[in-house]
């Protein structure tokens, strides 16, 4: 995500912040390519000229070009610019307390993803101990009923529903249900068109008063770039909205929505929808995303993707196991599970400092970690809870099993083994473990 922009700016950032002096014209030339970057990314013109103008002025004071270490001031003045451009602080739903329904009103255009982020909302607020209800109110598209029901299904959050083109009298039915069954959510998802039109926000003005909602939520789809600004507008001026998610922001290389959005219409950007999977939903920090587009990462939200994924409990038992040194293959393949859980490795490597924009997804090679799941998952549990039984003849077996060869078989036995070892002598070093997991969230 944000891949161009990331590149081009964090690399400003790299050459800037090493000069021990810097000079007007080093900031006019810094600005200037940070200028070309955000037009590239397809950033509104207005927020571009308000961004360089206030950079250069803040930049050329005597505050920077005096400093002791002027090139990292210069880069500070250009985080806190991006930070101010994405909002400043990150926003929340403003979620009543759960004695009580807070109705969420969803609103897009077709094919924005409405529907699919609905669902990872009710997913992640399930997770946080609420009681979610979905009502399906969009009874235009074919199937988008059908659809909602089957993606509330496999979240465990109940649909509610009716045999009627009346969508207003749904959300109606949906929030007195929502009443009687202690449901103290309500997400209500209506009807898209392919472009903003009369009827559609007649039937949203009609459905807003029915439930009155505390959230009025716009789904954008990132990849539209300025027309996602556009049709934010579009909606706020005729309906009223009071937060935006972004769709499909891990497909979006430019970022000219997100880092137009704040600016333009003043309505916050709430949350981003990462990837296909139902906890692919993530809130929108202003600071941190500043942080990954000038190549600084974002180890807190790292760190908060572990703690999500991971057990405390299964991490002390596995921190016993690697200091007696009885991890085994096993071990290695439920870590390599609960690693894919967190995301991909080219979302996981965006946040580590430097790295954002420096690797391609074509430079990764994710086969390798397939292989390694599928020569343990052909183990018996025998083999996988005792490496040392594993002979030439059960490697041929496990090679045959796994559409690897034995060479791989063998490598896969001497790295883990070499891992053994390793994970030893650091879990007996209690004092870098101690610093080590508290990094990562207490485990």
């Amino acid at each position: 995500m944000l891949d161009r922009i990331t590149a081009s700016i964090s690399d400003v950032a790299r050459r800037i912040s090493g000069k021990a002096t810097i000079s007007e014209k080093n900031i006019e030339e810094a600005v200037e390519e940070i200028k070309m970057a955000l037009l590239e990314a397809d950033v509104n013109l207005r927020v571009v000229r308000r961004f360089v103008n206030g950079t250069i002025e803040e930049a050329k004071g005597e505050a920077v070009l005096r400093s002791v270490n002027p090139g990292q001031q210069f880069v500070k003045i250009v985080h806190d610019r991006m930070v101010a451009l994405l909002g400043d602080e990150r926003q929340d739903l403003k979620l009543k307390g759960p004695d009580t329904q807070s109705v969420i009103l969803f609103l897009g255009l077709q094919g924005s993803g409405k529907t699919t982020s609905a669902a990872k909302l009710a997913a992640r607020l399930k997770k946080q101990g609420r009681n979610p209800l979905l009502a399906a109110c969009d009874l235009v598209r074919p199937a988008a009923v059908e659809q909602l029901s089957v993606l509330g299904e496999r979240i465990g959050v109940a649909v509610y529903k009716e045999d009627t083109k009346d969508a207003v009298r749904v959300a109606k039915g949906a929030l007195q249900f929502a009443r009687k069954n202690a449901h103290d959510v309500l997400i209500v998802d209506t009807a898209g068109r392919l472009q903003v039109d009369e009827a559609m926000m007649r039937e949203i003005v009609e459905i807003k008063k029915a439930v009155d909602p505390v959230d009025t939520v716009l789904v954008a789809d990132a990849m539209t770039g300025q027309n996602a600004v556009e049709i934010a507008k579009s909606f706020d001026e005729q309906v009223g909205i009071t937060g935006v998610i972004l769709s499909k922001f891990d497909s979006d290389a430019r970022g000219g929505a997100a880092l137009s959005l704040r600016s333009v219409t003043g309505k916050p950007l709430l949350f981003v929808g990462t990837g296909e999977k139902t906890e692919d939903l993530e809130p929108f920090h202003p600071d941190r995303m500043a942080g990954r587009i000038l190549g600084m990462g974002d180890v807190v939200s790292l760190v908060e993707k572990a703690q999500e994924t991971m057990d405390v409990a299964e991490a002390e038992r596995l921190q016993k196991k690697m200091a007696s040194e009885s991890f085994t293959l096993q071990d290695m393949l439920d870590q390599l599970e609960q690693v894919g859980k967190m995301g991909s490795l080219q979302s996981m490597l965006e946040m580590l400092p430097g790295m954002a924009g420096q690797v391609r997804d074509e430079d990764l090679d994710t086969s390798a970690i397939k292989s390694q799941k599928a020569i343990i998952q052909s183990m018996t549990k025998k083999e996988r809870d005792n490496h040392l039984i594993i002979g030439p003849s059960r490697r041929k077996r496990i090679a045959r099993g796994s559409g690897t060869s034995v060479s791989e078989v063998n490598r896969l036995i001497k790295q883990f083994e070499k891992m053994r070892q390793t994970m030893r002598k650091f879990a007996k070093n209690k004092g870098m473990a101690a610093k080590m997991l508290g990094a990562m969230g207490g485990f």
